[in-house]
């Protein structure tokens, strides 16, 4: 029954891609040519609504079927609660609505922020948070005081909206890791929340069914629509259950790592986090002389291998291989930057 919803998640968000495809071609909602993008051309924008619409309608009856259809939602803290559920599909349905907003009136950066200062409370108002994490000193975990909460809370949903909306330069990119990683959230979830699990990989079909359209050559992008609802939903099924956010900070690092390089780099040469260059990691593979496929693909199978980590690791050691992608991704962006200045000389 979980692979029905799935495939009815994939479908409908394939004939949803299509509307949408038509409706940003009919009021021009289209990312034009810029220095900040790689497109020739004119390319519609805001498919990502579909993924945000059809996930709160799958994701909405399969919450309500799971008794009838005995998938359980969890016990204890792994038990998806009503008010986990309301925050995750319904704030991932204002986010995309925020997102579509911006899609269309191209709103000043301003504007943009305090959207994803909006989209961050959301969490916090259903009484979501993170708790502690785990001790990368000794056993057990780090207990987060109630103030200290609610920031890393905040901090953790704004940040994860800002990564992907960073790594999503190339066709197929952002769906495609977003599709991991709600694979591998819905198998670390499965053995204690089912519901929970069963929802990821919803998600993960709705993806599949938009990166139909936006894998390379891409036919229509996310859109900040797509961009801040998909990072908002894996930030939410990070946070419901116990030990999830590390995971996710594994499976997620080349997007996360990536922004993090981006904005030190950026201030330190004193200008605006969000100016844009050619520093991100997936520029940088196309100035080496990767293909756009061949780039998204090198960043896929990256993605897939922390994947893996992040199902074979738990608590510290999690935190541990972040630290480790950290030194190894820096090490790479520098040796990718000096080959890149010398080619060019």
């Amino acid at each position: 029954m979980i692979v029905l919803f799935v495939v009815v998640a994939a479908v409908l968000t394939s004939l949803g891609t299509q509307f949408m495809r038509k409706v940003a071609l009919r009021f021009n909602i289209a990312d034009h040519p810029n220095e900040r993008r790689i497109n020739m051309q004119p390319v519609p924008r805001a498919g990502g609504l579909s993924v945000a619409v059809v996930f709160t309608l799958v994701g909405g009856a399969l919450i309500l079927l799971a008794p009838q259809l005995q998938i359980s939602p969890g016990s204890g803290a792994e038990r998806l609660t009503d008010q986990g559920a309301a925050a995750l599909l319904g704030g991932t349905l204002i986010a995309g609505v925020i997102g579509f907003i911006d899609d269309r009136f191209d709103l000043r950066a301003r504007w943009q922020i305090l959207g994803q200062l909006l989209i961050s409370l959301i969490p916090i108002a259903f009484g979501l948070r993170i708790l502690f994490v785990s001790n990368p000193f000794g056993a057990g975990v780090l207990l987060f005081p109630d103030a200290v909460a609610l920031g890393v809370t905040i901090f953790w949903t704004l940040g994860m909206q800002n990564s992907m909306n960073f790594i999503d330069g190339l066709d197929g990119l952002s769906g495609g890791i977003s599709l991991f990683a709600a694979v591998t959230l819905g198998v670390i979830a499965l053995p204690t929340s089912p519901l929970l699990a069963a929802l990821s990989f919803t998600l993960a079909g709705a993806l599949a069914g938009f990166l139909r359209f936006n894998f390379y050559p891409a036919s229509i992008y996310m859109g900040t629509s797509g961009i801040l609802a998909v990072a908002y939903a894996l930030a939410v099924l990070a946070l419901l259950g116990t030990a999830k956010v590390a995971a996710a900070l594994l499976i997620l690092g080349v997007p996360i790592i990536d922004a993090l390089f981006v904005i030190v780099g950026r201030i330190a040469a004193g200008r605006s986090p969000y100016t844009p260059d050619e520093s991100h990691i997936h520029r940088r593979l196309l100035s080496y002389g990767f293909s756009h496929r061949g780039s998204v693909l090198v960043l896929y199978a990256l993605t897939a291998a922390l994947s893996i980590l992040a199902l074979l690791l738990t608590g510290s050691a999690t935190l541990y291989a972040f630290v480790g992608l950290l030194v190894v991704l820096g090490g790479v962006v520098a040796y990718l930057s000096r080959a890149t200045e010398r080619t060019s000389k």
